[in-house]
């Protein structure tokens, strides 16, 4: 990059840049210190790569100066200041951070927008165009740089918010960047020094440098990283003050984790569980990803490193001493002190949750509607912490519709002399209590597990035993319960003709089942299909068809319940009756419906209407 002094010129805006301007300028805002905030926000960064650059290099502008941010204001000139000591930059820089649409999220901002004419006054932030939000309060502005580099040159940008912007070289000996602005007439509020203070304190009381204000420079932020702070000496309050100044959420998290550990590895952590899955729109939070520090440095934003998969939805900070602090992003995924501390993290947070649900069951109920499909994906795809996941897991069932048991709850409930536990997959609850394998287990009084939730199928792969106990799917052809009397009754009273009946259904049928027979299994319903013996199991089929948008249903054993009216008034009709024929399609097809595997249901409506008309006659 070329260090020759930059003429004065006049550059435009992009014109998503001008457009972006125009709102800002002209739009309402609920608060318009959100500037403040931002500008500060910037000065921050700075300063962290400033603080990274000098982990590997000494040759920097000012090596010794204190890295820190000073805010002035002079109420007679009507303007507002703020100075970093951070990584500064070059007229080439300011040009482009300052003045081109790819650095600024502009575009992303105008769209999000033209959705309110009054636009949220912390969106800003979310789509990284903060420098641009002093124009809010701002006739001009002019930001004074010079580089970390020894031998660059000072330069200055300048713009009044219309169409053009200047750079030019500038006087300036020490190292970093000055923000003055030139506030509008009705922005006299952010000359007054309560009015500064209150805004620090609200928006940037951690930021982890130094903000003086006024002439006696008097440190206006707390600055301490609260994380590393002993856990008994935090309040309440601040835990949340500092969750909703990191994140931007609106509501209190709903669990926090604070650590502070020696060994194996010594860490500072402090991870929050936010009330909602869903972001705020006003969060944050770009990504998935834990801030890593090392010794108060800032390493990684967002790292994925820290804890496993399944928590991606868990936020935080980990501050940790042992971490070398010029390991590079590369390497960090291999450091032998990053698998530590996942190793502590994680088993720290599986505690967290397994104990809020023993001691406080209805605040594990809420983060388990939240977040529950994130445990059932650890179980489907994470072998190292199966086992602490198992206690966490809850289920409806049928003899509990609006609650949400454990295994454990499931086991304690066992009738007499059961052996296995019971579950049925579907696509919702509605349709899975209705199904027709739920009548020999409720006709025996047993409980079965309600799985409706995508997840469910693949977590099912894995999940095959708990405790002693076999995980049997309701809709398995051979469940191996012992006969009650009622049903060795009906096998007395069978009617003469069943074999007639199950060629019937095979002849019209053919190949689009394996076979027909008789069963005593079924109470309400006239038919269920079931898997035949060897093939893939319900939940395979199930994921088959998510994976697969050219799924073909799957052949399976059709099981009659000649005691059922429809099945009793098919027999008195003869073969060559195309009532008959109807009504047997209707019957398969309402057993493919029950099973969520009919590819075609409108197809059924004209035969439905039939049987309808024929009902008035």
């Amino acid at each position: 990059m070329s260090n020759e002094p930059v003429s004065p010129n006049s550059v435009s805006f992009k014109a998503e840049t001008r457009q972006l301007l125009n709102i800002l300028i002209h739009s309402l805002y609920s608060e318009r210190e959100v500037f403040l905030r931002e500008l500060i926000s910037n000065a921050s960064d700075s300063l962290t790569r400033i603080n990274f650059e000098m982990l590997t290099n000494r040759e920097v502008l000012d090596p010794e100066t204190e890295l820190g941010i000073w805010i002035t204001v002079d109420e007679e000139a009507h303007t507002l200041s703020i100075r970093d000591t951070g990584i500064g930059m070059t007229a080439e820089e300011l040009a482009e951070n300052l003045g081109t649409i790819a650095h600024s999220g502009a575009k992303a901002f105008l769209e999000a927008a033209q959705h309110d004419n009054k636009v949220s006054n912390d969106i800003i932030g979310q789509f990284g165009v903060g420098f641009y939000s002093a124009f809010m309060v701002a006739d001009w502005i002019r930001v004074t740089s010079r580089s970390y580099r020894p031998d660059a040159q000072a330069a200055s940008w300048y713009s009044t918010g219309s169409d053009t912007f200047t750079v030019e070289p500038a006087e300036k000996s020490e190292r970093g960047t000055l923000v003055t602005i030139k506030l509008k007439e009705d922005a006299d509020e952010f000359t007054k020094e309560y009015r500064i203070d209150s805004i620090v304190k609200k928006h940037s009381d951690y930021v982890p440098y130094p903000i003086y204000f006024g002439p006696e420079n008097k440190q206006i932020n707390r600055q301490t990283a609260i994380w590393r702070q002993a856990p008994h000496q935090v309040e309440k309050e601040a835990y949340t003050d500092f969750y909703k100044q990191f994140s931007l959420e609106s509501e209190a998290p709903l669990l926090k984790l604070h650590l502070n550990i020696d060994a194996p590895v010594q860490l500072y952590a402090l991870l929050y569980v936010p009330a909602k899955q869903e972001h705020g729109i006003l969060s944050l939070r770009r990504q998935d990803g834990i801030k890593l520090y090392a010794r108060k440095v800032l390493i990684q934003e967002y790292s994925k490193d820290l804890l496993p998969e399944f928590l991606r939805f868990v936020q935080g900070v980990v501050d940790t001493e042992d971490l070398p602090l010029n390991v590079s992003r590369e390497t960090i995924q291999s450091n032998r002190v990053i698998m530590q501390i996942k190793k502590v993290v994680t088993s720290k947070l599986l505690d967290l949750f397994k104990n809020t649900a023993t001691d406080k069951p209805d605040e594990y109920a809420i983060f388990w509607e939240q977040f529950g499909l994130f445990i059932k994906e650890g179980i489907a795809t994470d072998f190292e912490h199966y086992d602490a996941l198992l206690p966490l897991l809850r289920f409806h069932s049928v003899a509990h519709p609006d609650k949400h048991i454990s295994l454990d709850d499931y086991v304690k409930e066992m009738k007499a002399g059961q052996d296995k536990i019971y579950y049925i997959v579907g696509d919702d609850e509605k349709s899975v209590l209705s199904s027709p394998h739920l009548e020999i287990l409720r006709r025996h009084e047993m409980d079965v597990l309600l799985l409706t939730d995508v997840i469910d199928t693949f977590m099912l792969m894995r999940l095959e035993k708990y405790l002693d106990f076999q995980l049997v799917n309701a809709a398995s052809d051979e469940l191996n319960l012992p006969e009650k009397e009622e049903e060795k009754k009906d096998e007395e009273t069978s009617p003469a003709g069943e074999e007639g009946l199950v060629n019937r259904f095979k002849q019209q049928l053919g190949e689009r089942v394996t076979n027909v027979r008789i069963t005593n299994r079924l109470v309400e319903s006239p038919a269920r299909l079931v898997d035949q013996g060897g093939s893939a199991a319900s939940e395979m089929q199930r994921a088959y068809r998510l994976l697969n948008k050219d799924f073909e249903v799957p052949k399976m054993i059709l099981e009659v319940n000649p005691k059922h009216p429809i099945i009793k008034k098919l027999e008195s009709l003869s073969n060559e009756d195309a009532f008959a024929t109807d009504l047997i399609e209707q019957i398969y097809e309402n057993c493919l419906l029950q099973e969520g595997l009919h590819p075609n249901p409108a197809q059924m409506v004209s035969r439905i209407q039939k049987f309808m008309e024929a009902s008035l006659k």
